[in-house]
């Protein structure tokens, strides 16, 4: 695996938790969603606070906004087109997870584009290219939100 990018969030943790390093190929799908599902809702948060300080409760609706399943999945078809080939596999395997439950307020479809959005995500956390990820994830929405 390459080595971690230096000032980043993933190095600064490496550092302080060293670990031995493990080939993240190898990781279930459903433990990359593990992993992306909090770098997914980081970027989200700081893509919100970005735009100004407001009460956390009205923070906390326009976060909604991209953070559901059903958001995730529409962000994850307008973006599907821009994904490399081993992007593209990292998000299948995702989307082909067998999770134990799946979100209340969504299809099962839906559940599963987002976990091969979330696996995409901390995949690409996990090679230190989370800013891959943010392009992704910016053109993604921009796309869904214009239709």
């Amino acid at each position: 695996m390459e080595e971690a990018v230096k000032g980043s969030i993933r190095a600064m943790v490496m550092d302080a938790f060293p670990r031995p390093e493990a080939d993240i190929r190898t990781y279930s799908p459903l433990a990359l969603a593990f992993v992306g599902d909090s770098v997914y809702s980081l970027i989200i948060r700081s893509m919100v606070i970005a735009k100004g300080n407001r009460q956390a409760e009205k923070l906390h609706n326009e976060t909604k906004k991209y953070v559901s399943a059903a958001a995730q999945a529409r962000i994850a078809d307008a973006l599907r087109d821009l994904l490399t080939e081993e992007e593209e596999k990292v998000y299948k395997r995702g989307c082909n997870a067998n999770p134990p439950h799946h979100a209340k307020n969504a299809t099962l479809e839906e559940y599963l584009k987002a976990t091969g959005l979330e696996a995409l995500c901390g995949y690409l956390y996990l090679q230190d290219r989370t800013d891959r990820f943010i392009t992704l994830l910016k053109e993604g929405i921009d796309r869904a939100e214009k239709g």
